[in-house]
């Protein structure tokens, strides 16, 4: 398998109608790929509008993958993207985190690996904590890591199983920093900090930060990785077609930039003159909050995987013009 060629593919994408996932179905039938089973909780929300441009064969609820896996009944595939999880980080019902996002990974990476079949699932940055023990994609760094919330620890409870019963030399683990883009306004409150800001200017004129609660940090200077979600689909299918790539990987641009930085960016897409008003962050998520990540790409070029990343003010300049403005979701059809 090419990174560029998945047309012999059959695909699964378990959270296939959400942000990530229906990315990754669009960049996989613009390389020819149309034999993708959808799987997800549509639920009451409205992102089943992702979907509606893209091309697969086949929709299945989250509820009925295993049972109609281990029957048999949805066949063979050669690949598996895992990207089904609950991805809110302010999610307090760890019961339901640890059986959604821990024990349901658990018996599709088991199934996958029974049944030969390629497997590579969504991790996270937010198992990397306050980053004190650094943000290298490590195995052996596993057991150090100390997750600020139930979400990244969930996360890290498979990466811990994968580690113990020697799955890393098998799968891939994708360890995604600040992802935005197309196709995420479903999120709520969990959308990107672009999506947000948008609707901020085009109503107020004016984008809300967060004031830093650390004497070490000015407000607005908090940094992150910020990641095109087209950078991240290409990053995530390069991975999965390359053989010799397993175990975790980060997946982010390598650098980090500031929420100024981000907010000046949404305000240059929109030829918005910049103002920014700082707000108190939430007592809630004080004691939770990341100040800093930044992704190591160290595994991932030596995978070989050589693309430019794109600017974080280039891909903000795209989404908001290309999807924002005119409310558009990805479209295999559009360039």
């Amino acid at each position: 398998m090419k990174p560029n060629d998945f047309s012999n593919s059959r695909v699964l994408v378990t959270g296939g109608a959400g942000f990530i996932g229906s990315a990754l179905v669009w960049a996989l039938n613009r390389r020819g790929c149309d034999s993708i089973v959808v799987c997800d909780i549509l639920g009451t929300d409205e992102k089943w509008r992702n979907l509606t441009p893209l091309r697969f064969a086949d929709y299945v609820e989250a509820a009925d993958l295993l049972p109609r896996l281990q029957n048999g009944a949805l066949g063979k595939f050669d690949l598996i993207l895992h990207m089904g999880a609950c991805s809110a980080t302010t999610e307090k019902d760890a019961t339901y985190l640890a059986r959604n996002n821990y024990e349901f990974t658990k018996e599709l990476a088991h199934w996958s690996l029974a049944h030969k079949t390629r497997f590579v699932y969504a991790s996270s940055a937010a198992t990397y904590g306050d980053g004190a023990q650094g943000m290298e994609d490590n195995e052996l760094m596993l057991d150090t890591l100390r997750p600020l919330n139930m979400y990244g620890y969930s996360k890290h409870l498979f990466d811990l199983h994968a580690k113990r019963a020697g799955f890393l030399n098998k799968i891939v683990g994708l360890k995604y920093f600040n992802v935005f883009g197309p196709n995420e306004d479903h999120k709520g409150d969990m959308r990107s900090l672009v999506h947000k800001s948008f609707a901020q200017v085009q109503k107020e004129s004016l984008i809300r930060l967060f004031k830093s609660h650390r004497k070490d940090y000015k407000d607005g200077e908090q940094k992150r990785d910020f990641l095109y979600v087209k950078d991240c689909v290409a990053m995530t299918l390069h991975l999965a077609a390359t053989p010799r790539a397993n175990g975790l990987f980060n997946v982010g641009s390598g650098g980090a930039r500031s929420w100024i930085d981000l907010a000046n960016a949404v305000f240059t897409a929109t030829k918005k003159k910049p103002v920014i008003k700082f707000i108190d962050m939430p007592e809630a998520i004080r004691d939770k909050y990341q100040y800093f990540t930044q992704a190591n790409l160290l595994r991932l070029r030596g995978a070989g995987y050589a693309e430019p990343v794109t600017s974080l003010e280039n891909a903000v300049c795209d989404y908001v013009r290309k999807y924002l403005v005119p409310d558009c979701r990805l479209d295999p059809s559009v360039e």
